[in-house]
This record gives C-alpha cells, structure tokens and sequence, in this order.
C-alpha cells in the first residue's frame, strides 16, 4: 500500500510541475509574446530547474500544444454552433459577435500579443484543435444565411473575417473606447451594407460595386 500511495503522489507531484510550468508559459507567451519567450524565462517563472523543464517538455512543439490545450480549457470561446439555429443573419450575426466580444474582453489581449507574433514563428508549432480552428468556424457560421452568391458573397465574408479579428475588438473597443454594443452594431451595419448590394454599390465608386 506505501508503494502505491508514493507513487501517487509522485504522479501527483508531476502532474502539479507540469501545470506550472504551462501556466508560466502561457503567462509569458500573452505578455512578451511567444516569438520573445525564452525555455530560462519559463523555467525561471515556473520555478523549476531547465532539466526539470525539458523532461516534461523535451520540444517546442509538445509546450505549444499544451499550451493550447491549457487555454481552450481555461478560456474557452464560445460555440458557434447554436448560433445555426438563428435564421435571420442579421440576428445570428449580432448574437455572435456579442459573445465573441464578451470572451474577447477575458482572452483578448493575450491573443492580440500571441497574434502579433504568428508570423515568427514555426507552422508546426501550432496544433489542432486551436482557437484559429474555432475563430475560422465563428467566421464560417456568421458568414452563412446572407443568400448571397459571387462577388458579394466574397465582400460579405472579407467583412464578417475582419468583424471577428481579435484585431478588430483591440482597435475599437481597446484603443478607441467603444464599449462593445457600440462596436458590434458598427460592424453589424458594415456587413449589411457590403450585403445590399445597392446601398454598397452607392457609397463607392462604380468599379468596386458589388455585382
């Protein structure tokens, strides 16, 4: 019975290194940015010696996919899927960015600061599932019941991509001070306009007219 109890507890005590040697990461990849987090740094943060470090994580690709994993867990978005269910796009469009700008004001500026470093870093690095996976299915899903085929149809993706850009919520919310209401129903009127092809077609010159 001591065996097995000791054995527990080392697994235990394991268990308990890794967490905090995935919360440092995670703490340092949304502040500095990943492209600018050393394996010292995190080690250091963690509290945990480098050969500590490396016997639970032996690559990048292993700490970045815990990583990932720890932050769908810890802040998870939110689901597209009910959003299906709402006919009216208008209606489904409001109804997610609300929620998407809610989880934006917990994740938001982290995404932002891990954003801004993607292009420095290596593809491998990111797994699936990832919150890209689940912003590219928000996008898909918003973008759906507009009724729309050829050139409008692609203006009216390009500005239901752009509402969801984590990007989009630090410009207007962040650094321009909207509250959130106010920016969803600036972007929802910015995508009813790119869908009335009319009203798109009057307010820009005749070459960009949406057909």
């Amino acid at each position: 019975m001591a065996g097995k109890y000791q054995l527990k507890r080392r697994a235990e005590r394991q268990e308990e290194t890794r967490r905090r040697i995935v919360t440092a990461a995670v703490g340092l990849h949304t502040t500095v940015g990943p492209a600018h987090t050393t394996d010292a740094a995190i080690a250091r943060k963690a509290g945990v010696t480098r050969v500590t470090y490396y016997r639970h994580f032996p690559d990048a690709v292993s700490l970045f996919r815990a990583c990932s994993a720890h932050g769908l867990e810890a802040w998870p978005p939110p689901d597209p899927q009910p959003w299906l269910q709402i006919k009216d796009p208008r209606e489904r469009l409001t109804t997610g960015l609300m929620e998407l700008y809610e989880y934006y004001r917990m994740a938001g500026p982290g995404l932002v600061v891990i954003g801004r470093d993607v292009p420095l870093l290596d593809p491998k690095l990111f797994g699936s599932p990832s919150r890209l996976d689940v912003i590219r299915a928000i996008s898909r899903v918003l973008a759906g019941g507009w009724h729309a085929r050829g050139r409008r149809e692609r203006v009216i993706g390009a500005a239901v991509n752009h509402a969801v850009n984590v990007n989009t919520w630090q410009s207007l919310v962040r650094q321009q001070s909207l509250d959130e209401t106010e920016a969803v129903q600036l972007l929802v009127a910015m995508v009813m306009a790119a869908a009335d092809g009319q009203a798109f077609g009057a307010v820009l010159p005749s070459t960009f007219a949406v057909s």
